[in-house]
């Protein structure tokens, strides 16, 4: 008879997941497809067995249509993790933090892909997500889901495996970080990026088409635009006072720390106190090029006024 309680059956999949992940254990293609796929329904069967213990209608999608019968049947659809995460920081009061939320959604989509489209990603990027993902998940279920180990001394010593085989991984993730931060990366922390698919601080910005150093993931300029977008960013994106192309950010996180403008086109940055906003089109310009009476103009509206004043003066003196 199968006995899988949600916890008991989320831990066992937390053990699924360090050994696939494992080199000594596993690492092949098909160990990285459960990994990923085991990992996400671990995320969801413990995020919901905590939103349970508020009030089991929280499980439901759509809680205002939540049921005794539907809920002690199983039979109703739940909600997804982006959700989960939101009702658990909102109604639960459970502490989530904004990187934490993101790793837990991306999770989500990565299985998404993998279950309906397929997947091609490298291993060192899902190795270093799923040690994002684990290493909460670890807290989670210490901090949060405490009574239900409370209970077995057998789950215990399953989260015993599952935290040995999450340091093998961390493991991995350091090490190579230091290699690079020895090699590739080294005095490039003014060019170096946060990864977007493998979240590592190992992409350098380059013209065109910047790649993670760790994962090995490239990105062309428009993509990698996107990918920094935030639901405040206007669209378009505002023009590059470098190279004039629509991929100026202000959402790129480099390594050194220093607030910056950033185009994914040209791998220019910019201090924001070095630009001003052009007076006649409003995109940014360097503030060196000012029109009379100290406006800044970007080339192009320069251009035009220069043009047209020599015009006047040809017709005056015509």
């Amino acid at each position: 008879m199968l006995d899988f309680p949600p916890v008991h059956n989320g831990v066992d999949y937390l053990r699924s997941v360090v050994t696939h992940l494992n080199p000594a254990t596993g690492g092949s293609p098909r160990d990285i497809k459960y990994a990923v796929l085991h990992l996400q329904a671990a995320a969801e069967v413990l995020l919901k067995t905590r939103l349970s213990r508020e009030h089991w209608s929280l499980m439901f999608r759509d809680p205002g249509k939540a049921t005794s019968a539907k809920h002690a049947k199983a039979d109703f659809d739940s909600c997804g993790t982006a959700e989960a995460v939101k009702r658990l920081q909102d109604i639960a009061d459970v502490p989530i933090s904004k990187e934490e939320g993101t790793a837990l959604v991306e999770l989500a989509k990565l299985r998404n892909k993998l279950q309906h489209y397929g997947l091609n990603e490298t291993a060192e990027a899902v190795e270093a997500r799923a040690a994002t993902v684990l290493d909460f998940l670890v807290r989670f279920i210490d901090e949060h889901l405490e009574p239900e180990l409370a209970k077995s001394g057998a789950l215990h010593l399953e989260m015993e495996v599952v935290r040995r085989g999450l340091k093998d991984i961390q493991s991995f993730v350091t090490e190579r970080m230091t290699r690079l931060r020895g090699n590739e990366l080294k005095d490039a922390e003014n060019r170096t990026l946060r990864c977007p698919d493998c979240q590592q601080p190992a992409m350098l910005a380059e013209a065109r088409r910047s790649r993670c150093r760790f994962c090995g993931k490239a990105w062309p300029a428009y993509d990698l635009a996107d990918l920094l977008r935030t639901d405040e960013q206007p669209e378009p994106f505002d023009e590059c006072p470098g190279c004039h192309a629509p991929t100026l950010t202000d959402n790129a996180v480099f390594a050194d720390g220093k607030d910056t403008l950033f185009c994914t086109t040209c791998a220019g940055r910019f201090a924001p106190a070095e630009l001003g906003n052009c007076a006649a089109c409003g995109s940014y310009c360097p503030t060196r090029d000012t029109a009379p009476g100290g406006q800044d103009l970007c080339i192009f509206c320069a251009e035009d006024i220069r043009r047209q004043e020599q015009e006047e003066q040809e017709r005056y003196w015509m």
